[in-house]
Parts: structure tokens; C-alpha cells; sequence
């Protein structure tokens, strides 16, 4: 194995290990860290890959929106909230910085209009809809 795909398989491990945590606790956030995590194991090893995409953890928080359907209200509203709050830390920090301040918030800015307008939203009963006909 070369150093490339063993970095991708540490870093997609990283990433699956704190998007675990981030389905748990309210205040980090799963979503990018599992697609950091999918997004390394299809560079590092493809039966990695193959058993990542079958997951729990996977087809709840990411199989929708990597299949280009999109995300459910409340998945949407989750991901908003806690950026928001996380930026919002680092906003107060940076009382020194006004032009950080700035960036930051037309960061944030740009997050809250693309995760409106940019990503579909998808009914929750839909999803589930979906997920039972696969299984038939």
C-alpha cells in the first residue's frame, strides 16, 4: 500500500471516528465529517469503501444527499444550527479581528443561502419510502 492510500484510510478514519461522535452530540456536527470519511475510503481501499456505504451510520446521514436526492428538513436545520453556533464562538473570539469577523460571517452567509436554496430538500416520509422499496 502506498503512503497516499494510507493517508486517505487515517484521515477517512479520523473523520469516521468524529462524525460517529457527531451523531451523538448535539454540538458537532456528523454530516461533513462522514463525507470527509466517504470521500477517503473511495481513495484509500474499496472494500472500505464498499463496507462504509453499507453502514447505518452512512445511509441515514449521507447516502440521500451523495445519491444527488438530497437532504430532509431536518437534517438541513440540524447542519444550520450547529454551524451557526460554532461560528458564532469563533465570531465572538475574533472582537480584535474586524475583517475576520467579516470573512466569517460571509462564510456563514454563504452556508445558510446554499443549504437553502442550493440543496433539495426531501421530504422525511419519502426517504423512508425509498429505503423500504430498496429493501424489497
Amino acid at each position: 500500500m502506498n503512503l497516499k492510500k494510507t493517508f486517505y484510510m487515517i484521515l477517512g478514519c479520523i473523520g469516521l471516528g468524529l462524525g460517529a461522535v457527531g451523531a451523538v452530540v448535539p454540538m458537532l456536527p456528523a454530516f461533513p465529517f462522514l463525507l470527509l470519511a466517504a470521500y477517503c475510503f473511495a481513495r484509500s481501499n474499496e472494500k472500505l469503501h464498499s463496507w462504509f456505504v453499507q453502514t447505518k451510520l452512512y445511509k441515514e446521514n449521507l447516502e440521500d444527499y451523495v445519491a444527488g436526492r438530497g437532504m430532509t428538513k431536518k437534517t438541513k436545520v440540524r447542519i444550520m444550527i450547529t454551524v451557526t453556533l460554532l461560528m458564532s464562538i469563533g465570531f465572538a473570539m475574533m472582537g480584535a479581528v474586524p475583517v475576520g469577523r467579516m470573512v466569517l460571517g460571509g462564510v456563514w452567509a454563504f452556508h445558510i443561502v446554499y443549504f437553502i436554496f442550493g440543496i433539495k430538500t426531501i421530504p422525511a416520509k419519502a426517504r423512508d419510502i425509498t429505503t423500504t422499496y430498496k429493501k424489497m
